[in-house]
């Protein structure tokens, strides 16, 4: 197991969206720097963990409750809290993540998690959401601008073109509009 976030520097992160590569249609969360919206992450995900973290943010009520608004349901009755999640490692192409817990005495807990759980978690309970810079040194990049600026001199129509039915996302950050290399051989 990789080591725990409390010894690491982590980085305030959000989540950007859920986007679909073109060529396999395989699905990617995608997170962005919440100091530097310039930083984004990217990591493929399963299919049913993107449209866990799609409804998220959508804000989408299912009529019955999916996992993980089961476990906030679990962790409310309780009384405990999730105090934020994050992505600790990059270890032979597989993403790692922590979620901490803190229960009703204030005692913090830390689960190890697969990074898409953590996250569909994260945004239902609102909790902060951090990278460690180890990972975002191996696998982060930055995009030409700041996308609360608006599109800059130079950029294409493409490139500020609406998310379409292939992504859902809180910003306007697309799939096609990122390096290859972003990806790398990381695994789901």
């Amino acid at each position: 197991m990789p080591a725990s976030t409390r010894q690491k520097p982590i980085i305030p992160m959000r989540v950007e969206g859920v986007v679909l590569e073109p060529g396999t249609q395989a699905p990617a969360v995608m997170l962005r720097g919440v100091d530097d919206p310039r930083l984004c992450l990217a990591m493929y995900i399963g299919g049913l963990e993107a449209n866990a973290i799609a409804t998220a943010i959508a804000d989408v009520e299912l009529p019955r409750p999916m996992t993980h608004d089961l476990v906030m349901s679990m962790l409310a009755e309780l009384g405990a809290s999730v105090a934020r999640v994050v992505i600790t490692d990059l270890i032979d192409g597989t993403f790692y993540a922590e979620i901490t817990m803190v229960d009703e005495a204030g005692h913090e807990h830390l689960l190890d998690a697969r990074p898409s759980d953590a996250l569909a978690v994260a945004l239902r309970s609102g909790a902060a959401i951090y990278a460690s810079r180890a990972v975002l040194a191996a696998a982060a990049t930055m995009t030409a601008e700041d996308p609360q600026q608006g599109a800059g001199a130079g950029d294409t129509e493409r490139s500020r073109a609406p998310a379409g039915p292939s992504a859902v996302t809180s910003g306007d950050i697309r799939l096609e509009d990122l390096d290859p290399d972003t990806f790398g051989d990381y695994k789901m």
